[in-house]
């Protein structure tokens, strides 16, 4: 063979290998690819329910938004909210959340942004219903006196029922009406007797000397007058209020007019409820003033007249103790209190110059959130081992 054919051979060999090869490799290749082609049969129940499920869980979250926005199904409670200079956006909705008035605070939150709504939102104390919706609460969160009180330099303060004279100093100052030191001396120092013969000159130079005599309300204080003026404001609110039939009443009674008042403040700090509890309680305390029993005494046995002790001493709740060294300490000290433990308002004062005519001796508070009562000890130990009972 000469060396042509020789390389001739070689060249037509390799190539049928090539082909050869590359029949096998499209061989093997062919039925993946017919594989891949094949079209998957589509889950139609599974699409279906994925629909259904999406579509529910849709409506439930609007729902749930709807009804918040919209109140579509919230009761007709009503609740009050103090909304402070300076509250954001954040704060208010946290205290409307808090009232129980709205339940997504972040949707309200968003909804104050959205519409502008924060700017519409005034100071002030509101009376305010879960039924009204978000653009309801905004409206009655308006208070169209608030720019006038700003530019007279006014302020609008709510004083609770029950409050001490030291917590009324402390919401004054907080609400910039005058300086903590300013309202202290007033309190304490300032000559109001001769105005005001039910203010004992005596106790001058003591913080509480006017307990019982600021009376709760909500007023107009000036900035730009003295702490012995905004007193002055609730001392004559108090002359004013316990005035004509109602102070006929108290002069007709056995007891004096500190007395009454005192006795309301214990009322004041006991009661949970409506004006017929606050008249059982006062018949529970004048039982045992006029008619002592063998058990009691004359002992008032109330809580809230140690837990004032306390706080005149600087000290809280967790060191109560009925054997607590005071003479406001009803446990230890037949009668009344020495002086009033709060400021009482006006169903308070009223409870205690006309009380139920009942023989109740006895009162605890459930965890139902209502005042018991009962004529006898052992009705009212059962009572207090129960589960119903709610120790304060």
């Amino acid at each position: 063979m000469d060396e042509k054919k020789r390389y001739d051979t070689q060249s037509w060999n390799t190539e049928e290998v090539r082909r050869r090869i590359m029949s096998e490799v499209d061989a093997a290749a062919e039925p993946a690819t017919k594989k891949k082609r094949r079209k998957k049969k589509f889950n139609w129940a599974a699409y279906v329910a994925a629909v259904v499920l999406g579509s529910m869980l849709l409506a439930g979250i609007g729902w749930f938004l709807a009804n918040d926005l919209c109140a579509l199904d919230k009761g007709n409670e009503t609740y009050t909210v103090t909304i402070d200079k300076g509250d954001g956006v954040f704060a208010i909705a946290n205290k409307l959340k808090k009232a129980g008035l709205i339940e997504l605070r972040g949707f309200f939150v968003l909804y104050e942004i959205v519409t502008g709504a924060k700017k519409d939102i005034d100071p002030g104390t509101y009376e305010l219903n879960t039924s009204m919706d978000y653009r309801s609460l905004v409206r009655n969160m308006y208070d169209p006196e608030a720019a006038r009180r700003e530019q007279e330099g006014l302020v609008l303060v709510t004083i609770p029922e029950g409050y001490t004279v030291q917590q009324i100093v402390d919401l004054l100052a907080e609400k910039g009406v005058a300086t903590k030191e300013e309202l202290i001396d007033a309190v304490s120092n300032y000559d109001f007797s001769e105005d005001y013969s039910f203010v004992d000159k005596s106790t001058e130079g003591q913080v509480n000397r006017l307990e019982g005599y600021l009376f709760p309300d909500t007023y107009e204080f000036s900035t730009k007058k003295s702490a012995v003026y905004a007193i002055d404001t609730m001392l004559m609110n108090f002359n004013n209020r316990v005035s004509g039939e109602l102070l006929t009443q108290i002069k007709q009674s056995k007891y004096t007019l500190q007395e009454i008042i005192t006795l309301a403040s214990v009322i004041e700090k006991e009661a949970t409820g409506d004006y017929e509890e606050r008249a059982n309680i006062s018949s529970v305390f004048h039982n045992r003033l006029e008619r002592s029993n063998s058990e009691t005494g004359t002992l008032l046995q109330s809580c809230a007249t140690v837990y004032y002790a306390l706080s005149l001493e600087g000290k809280g709740k967790e060191y109560f103790s009925t054997e607590l060294d005071s003479p406001y300490n009803t446990y230890i000290h037949g009668g009344l209190p020495v002086g009033p433990i709060a400021n009482p308002g006006l169903a308070s004062i009223r409870a205690a110059v006309n009380p139920n005519n009942t023989n109740l001796y006895y009162f605890a508070l459930g965890k139902d959130g209502v005042s018991h009562f009962f004529r006898t000890y052992s009705e009212h130990l059962a009572f207090v081992n129960s589960d119903m009972y709610q120790p304060t």
